[in-house]
């Protein structure tokens, strides 16, 4: 007969809170150099958010960078990248917005393509325009807030204020994080690495509420016991099935970012630091945030208070 896959055993004991609140203290100096690193260095933005246009060519053979700057430093279309993509025969060019309207975007176009030597296989072109650029911007910027504020909703409801922001807390942190990663390794960050971000936040948030929801349960077990031992009791009881989702989503994920091209790499990359980040969020971050607010006081409370309401004839 064969045995389910187990990563972890189900009987684990370890002792988190001592080392989790080291971990939060070292996670919110993580937070505060992300916000530096993001208004010192900036992301690298894509074409979505800074307006200009994008092609993408496959030459014959390894690309000649040298050759191909010098064509388009001849054409004077103003800030022009180039680099590889994926394959040495893989070359994304970048083109600063062009004065003039769409006319003048593709009038560039037409300059990069009659520049290029012949035999070029052009596999996509995009023109992004700086006021839908900014639109854009502005558009992914609020998805990620309203997200974050949905969540504090839903779980203040579900559970009780000090979960709630516990749980934003650890969004906060995967996030912040996140943004902190692209601004130092200078990945391009545009409306794929955008949805990866929101997909972190559920990922982060359906392990954060199975953790509560164990804890909530023990709070109510156990009331008598000390918030540090329920705390590490409800962790131990959900950690195998948090290790086992995490690896197994890894799997896939490394699979796609191995496999699956240049053209989702940004995203599947974002999405691999935010699986390992999240499952590290919802122990380091939102059970230290619970000890910190005084989570028992308000749940002991409440039960209390049903318990009496029941027991009345």
């Amino acid at each position: 007969m064969l045995r389910p896959l187990r990563f972890l055993p189900d009987d684990t004991s370890i002792v988190f809170m001592p080392i989790a609140r080291k971990g939060f203290y070292v996670s919110m100096v993580l937070c505060v150099l992300s916000i530096g690193l993001f208004f010192v260095e900036g992301l690298n933005y894509g074409i979505d958010f800074r307006g200009g246009t994008l092609i993408e060519i496959k030459t014959q053979g390894p690309a000649d960078l040298g050759d191909l700057r010098s064509r388009m430093s001849s054409l004077g279309l103003g800030d022009t990248e180039l680099q590889e993509f994926g394959e040495p025969d893989d070359v994304l060019i970048r083109i600063a917005t062009q004065p003039g309207g769409e006319e003048a975007q593709q009038a560039a176009v037409d300059k990069v393509k009659a520049a290029l030597p012949p035999g070029v296989d052009y596999r996509r072109v995009e023109v992004v325009g700086p006021k839908v650029s900014g639109e854009l911007a502005r558009d992914g910027t609020i998805a990620v807030v309203v997200a974050i504020c949905a969540v504090l909703i839903y779980i203040w409801f579900r559970f009780e204020w000090q979960f709630a922001f516990g749980a934003v807390a650890s969004l906060a942190h995967d996030v912040i994080l996140t943004i902190g990663l692209f601004a130092i390794l200078q990945i391009g960050f545009d409306l794929s690495i955008i949805a990866a971000i929101l997909t972190i936040v559920g990922y982060s948030l359906n392990d954060t509420v199975v953790v509560f929801d164990r804890f909530r349960e023990n709070l109510r077990r156990y009331k008598q016991k000390p918030l540090d031992e329920i705390i590490d009791q409800s962790l131990n009881q959900t950690l195998p099935r948090t290790i086992m989702t995490s690896i197994s989503t890894l799997v896939a994920l490394i699979a796609l970012y191995v496999f699956g091209g240049e053209v989702i790499r940004g995203f599947t990359f974002a999405m691999i630091w935010g699986v390992v980040v999240g499952t590290y969020s919802s122990i380091f971050i939102a059970a230290p945030v619970l000890i910190f607010l005084g989570a028992r006081i308000g749940t002991a409370a409440g039960d209390a208070k049903a318990e009496a309401e029941k027991a009345r004839p």
